[in-house]
């Protein structure tokens, strides 16, 4: 494959939800999941350089964004249901090992198939480090993600975001680059019908205001496959702290590598460095 434009997705029905899933290339499986608010068109130049290096890319729509569906119930947004969305695509593409890299929410769901699935061979985690790493980064990181406590306000964030041509969206998700191809694509997938709720509902299912200060960890199973984490030396919403910090909760290998002048949206705005760490991680792998 060559280019960076995907083949067209396919509709793949798995037992709670239908999903649309980019399916190229042949080889070893890479499971590529993006985040808040996009769809898998976000790793288009990585889906592109992966087949052409010899592997078989998995990209889907996460429930709720791009083409796949969306439920109404705020609750089918809770982290394991698109963890079962996974573990159920997995199985139906018969895929028996994987490799996944996961960008934003993608990346929390990447970290708990990583803990959960003897699939996962190996673990790339993009921005957002492990769940209790998030914890511990302190008042730095809460401050980063005040927006997570807005979003929990139904109404609230679906009137103020699309606001003026989504001025405010362009300002604070992408300063200095507030008019690019990236921008207009996810506010015109956030433009249709539901479709901004349902990207708001993955937070209003996941974030609790009543532990959002809490650096206490959680129990949760060990990380034992490899990770690489990489962050964005100026991210607008996540700290180096809790990526880095995330080598304290995986007892595989692990390595953190900050990416200079870098900001959140990695696999789109620095996808030379992205896949040059990528591959390295992959061939160390194999």
């Amino acid at each position: 494959m060559t280019g960076t434009t995907p083949p067209e997705p396919t509709r793949v029905a798995l037992p709670a939800i239908t999903l649309s899933v980019h399916d190229v290339g042949d080889g070893p499986a890479v499971l590529l999941l993006h985040g808040f608010p996009d769809r898998a068109t976000l790793w288009s130049v990585q889906i592109a350089r992966l087949a052409d290096a010899g592997y078989r890319v998995i990209a889907p729509d996460l429930r709720g964004f791009g083409d796949s569906d969306r439920p109404d119930d705020v609750e089918a947004y809770r982290l394991r249901h698109s963890v079962a969305d996974m573990v159920a695509l997995l199985g139906a593409l018969e895929i028996e090992r994987v490799v996944v890299v996961g960008h934003d929410y993608g990346a929390a769901v990447g970290w708990a198939l990583a803990m959960r699935s003897a699939s996962v061979r190996g673990y790339v985690a993009l921005s957002v480090g492990h769940p209790n790493a998030f914890r511990a980064a302190g008042l730095a990181q809460r401050a980063l993600s005040w927006y997570m406590l807005w979003f929990l306000h139904p109404g609230a964030a679906e009137a103020v975001l699309p606001a003026d041509g989504w001025a405010f969206y362009r300002r604070w998700a992408h300063p200095g680059t507030e008019d690019d191809d990236l921008v207009e694509t996810q506010i015109r997938d956030l433009s249709r019908p539901g479709a901004l709720t349902a990207g708001l509902s993955w937070y209003r299912a996941n974030v609790d205001p009543t532990t959002f200060v809490d650096e206490h960890p959680v129990e949760l199973p060990p990380v034992t496959c490899p990770v690489l984490g990489l962050i964005g030396e100026d991210d607008v919403a996540l700290t180096e702290a809790q990526m880095a910090g995330s080598a304290a909760f995986v007892s595989g290998p692990f390595e953190c590598v900050t990416l200079p002048g870098a900001g959140h949206w990695l696999p789109a705005r620095h996808a030379d460095a992205v896949d040059e760490h990528l591959l390295a991680f992959l061939d160390r792998l194999d």
